[in-house]
């Protein structure tokens, strides 16, 4: 399941290759061989269409430990994130008008909180501490009388810093608010009971797990007052939260890789914490070289490390064919350093020149025995060639 055999793909933060399953499942119900009618559709195709989407709701569920009635199928975790902060914010207007979110967040959901500004909502930015973990108490003095929701990501996407959301989400309802959850690098990749978490809404997608692009889910807790205003008009799908014909190709391709995530879930972590540490011992020694999350706090398949004195567009292109990243991938065309590394507490230069590793579950010994390679490499020929002579 590697994506090219020209290059050494580390960048599976940013997406990652649909599993040769689910791409089966997936063509299984495309063409006029397959089930392709409408899932609204009042007749024979139309309910064989919907009993796939009905699957791949049971699955997705079964994964995150919650009944498939709560889950809104989306284009994708941005969709997710916009529909469920613009949807609360907007319904719970009456409870107040103050939010509350992290610097550090995607700009799926910063871009988000910053149009709400606009809208005379007022919001609160949270700094993490150096190791990029919102501390309780940071919170706990931030929420006032009139907060009514607050947006934490559970696994960030540059660091793999994992926050603590069951004490995040104690915290929230112990005042009376509500919490949103970005879940779109923990999906699959971590364990989440949303029987037990206190979590009242929560984005997710399918690409960063194995499953196709273009399909997402929000997951909305059974509370009596949680309610959303909804973004989209049309027909009456989905609760009319959602409107629009289902892609059931998508959704039942997304079902399918949340059923192999669950099944291969240890493995997985057991597999990613093994090839983090080994590159993190590969690239240790090299003189100026610091991880930028702490291993015991993170996500075991993300490595974000920063070399001083050079520059991580340089690095990134002296890297080549490693496709790594310098930060988020939605960014990628920003030349500005790391605005998450910056919330931590780097310096504008370590920011700069930070690398994202992030593995996968088709990456082998032999990858990062070779992204080792070439990553000192890299950085013994720039600075070879740094004005100073650094070496």
């Amino acid at each position: 399941m590697n994506p090219s055999q020209d290059i050494i793909y580390l960048d599976y933060a940013a997406t990652t290759p649909v599993d040769p399953q689910v791409v089966h499942t997936m063509l299984q119900l495309q063409g006029a061989a397959g089930d392709f009618g409408n899932p609204s559709a009042m007749h024979s195709a139309g309910w064989r269409s919907r009993a796939h989407v009905d699957n791949a709701a049971q699955q997705l569920a079964e994964l995150l430990g919650t009944d498939a009635e709560r889950l809104i199928w989306t284009s994708g975790a941005t969709e997710s994130n916009n529909l469920a902060i613009i949807g609360t914010a907007r319904h719970r207007q009456h409870h107040g008008r103050h939010l509350i979110t992290m610097l550090t967040e995607h700009k799926a959901v910063t871009d988000v909180f910053r149009a709400l500004q606009q809208q005379g909502f007022e919001v609160t930015w949270l700094r993490p501490e150096r190791n990029g973990v919102l501390d309780i108490a940071t919170l706990e003095a931030a929420i006032r009388a009139d907060t009514q929701l607050v947006s934490i990501m559970h696994v960030n996407n540059e660091t793999g810093v994992c926050q603590d959301i069951a004490a995040l989400g104690a915290c929230c309802h112990a005042r009376g608010v509500r919490l949103h959850v970005d879940a779109a690098q923990s999906v699959g990749k971590l364990p989440l009971n949303l029987a037990e978490l206190p979590i009242d809404l929560m984005s997710m997608t399918a690409h960063k797990l194995y499953g196709p692009k273009g399909i997402g889910a929000l997951y909305i807790a059974k509370r009596p007052d949680l309610h959303l205003e909804p973004l989209l008009f049309g027909g009456g799908q989905q609760q009319r939260l959602r409107p629009g014909t289902l892609p059931v190709p998508l959704i039942a391709g997304f079902g399918h890789a949340a059923a192999i995530a669950a099944a291969r879930m240890a493995d997985d972590l057991a597999h990613l914490t093994r090839l983090r540490d080994r590159l993190w011992a590969g690239i240790s020694d090299l003189p100026g070289v610091q991880l930028n999350s702490d291993p015991a706090l993170s996500y075991p398949g993300l490595l974000n490390a920063s070399v001083a004195d050079i520059e991580g567009e340089s690095l990134l292109l002296a890297l080549e064919p490693l496709c790594v990243a310098t930060g988020s991938a939605c960014n990628a065309q920003n030349q500005e350093p790391s605005y998450v590394l910056r919330a931590q507490g780097l310096s504008d230069a370590a920011a700069q020149g930070a690398i994202r590793f992030s593995l996968g579950r088709p990456t082998t010994t032999a990858e990062v025995d070779c992204a080792i390679n070439l990553y000192r490499q890299a950085v013994r020929t720039l600075r070879a060639l740094a004005p100073d002579g650094a070496a």
